[in-house]
């Protein structure tokens, strides 16, 4: 039993299937897009390891051959060794460009197998089969795909979307629960910027998510998925409300950088943090009540997530540095910093007027009680 989500984007529509025992099914669901019965999947060691023969399993029950390629997991893969590595061996493999690539894994093989993808042949199709949460209801939809460079986060990439999109709840269940809660960062931030509903809902649904109920985890994802995909229907390549699904990001890509994109902050933590600073900040600025950011942080040291820079272990450096790593985001215009900042819970909006002496102090702030 499975849900959808249709992406409207005229003659580049897809749809996200949600729900369990998609993995099985995949050759099924995968073959009306292929003209020759063989792919590419481009994976990790870990998801490799755990998922890749039920995948191919499904894939042969269909008719469908498959090669595949696991690179080493973790934040650093998204490079140029790593993405030179993936196109030479899609080369190598003949994929031609009416193949399909599937990128099986979570954030990190999905942005770099779609942007692989995106540059091979100059466009080959491909299907996201994300196996984190993160991935699931964030990264593996919309058509963001790229790598991080020495100067930060995602600034090498290429908007291509997807042709299908497999969201198989079972394999959340082989996550730790330090992977699972990051990824419940970008499933509250969805609540936090456009739906205060929905956050209401995860305040009384979380725990039993977390625990490992498939019902609300399907319902979860699935109202993620829906608030993205309304969202990237209106605006594909973030020229204005896109951008609102970036709350928490200047502040979480900062601090990644900060702690070398390693596992001392893990992306989902990161964007947690960062959401409950652009509250703080919100409220600074009098755009809402203090308790909206006091809510925030409740609900998410209620789910035993990272809250505060005091969580992030090891050295950090001091206000300046963040706000001079902040300013080399790629959402960063004529020289401004752009944030996301909320009125309530729900009602987020973007600011690039914001005044950096109050960050600096929200910043400063926060670091003191490290």
């Amino acid at each position: 039993m499975s849900v959808a989500v249709r992406v409207e984007l005229g003659p580049r529509s897809y749809d996200v299937a949600i729900g369990r025992g998609l993995i099985a099914e995949a050759g099924a669901r995968i073959a009306p897009l292929l003209t020759r019965p063989r792919l590419a999947i481009v994976t990790d060691a870990r998801v490799a390891g755990l998922h890749l023969r039920a995948l191919q399993a499904g894939l042969s029950a269909a008719g469908i051959e498959s090669e595949a390629l696991a690179l080493p997991e973790g934040e650093a893969t998204k490079s140029w060794a790593e993405l030179e590595r993936a196109v030479e061996w899609l080369l190598e493999h003949k994929v031609e460009r009416r193949d399909v690539v599937v990128a099986f894994g979570g954030g990190v093989i999905g942005d770099l197998a779609g942007f692989a993808a995106a540059i091979l042949r100059r466009g080959v199709r491909f299907v996201q089969i994300p196996t984190t949460l993160l991935a699931q209801v964030d990264s593996s939809v919309g058509g963001k795909t790229g790598i991080n460079s020495t100067h930060g986060k995602n600034l090498v990439g290429a908007f291509h979307q997807p042709a299908l999109v497999l969201a198989d709840i079972d394999v959340l269940g082989t996550l730790t629960p330090r992977d699972f809660l990051a990824g419940y960062g970008e499933v509250a931030k969805y609540g936090l910027l456009g739906d205060e509903g929905f956050f209401d809902w995860l305040e009384r649904h979380g725990p039993a998510l977390a625990a490992g109920d498939a019902d609300l985890r399907v319902e979860a994802v699935r109202r993620s998925v829906q608030m993205k995909a309304d969202i990237v229907t209106r605006d594909e390549t973030e020229q204005g409300e896109r951008a609102l699904l970036n709350l928490g990001h200047t502040f979480c890509h900062a601090l990644e950088a900060a702690t070398g994109y390693s596992d001392r902050l893990l992306h989902g933590e990161g964007v947690a943090i960062g959401c409950a600073l652009a509250f703080e900040t919100s409220a600074r600025l009098g755009l809402c009540a203090q308790e909206v950011p006091s809510r925030v942080r409740a609900h998410l040291r209620a789910m035993g997530m990272k809250v505060d820079l005091a969580d992030i272990p090891g050295s950090l450096p001091d206000a300046e540095g963040l706000l001079a790593l902040m300013a080399q985001d790629k959402k960063v215009q004529d020289g401004r910093l752009r944030f996301i900042l909320a009125r309530e819970i729900g009602q987020a909006f973007v600011a690039d007027d914001v005044d950096l002496d109050v960050v600096r102090g929200v910043l400063s702030d926060a670091l003191a009680q490290r």
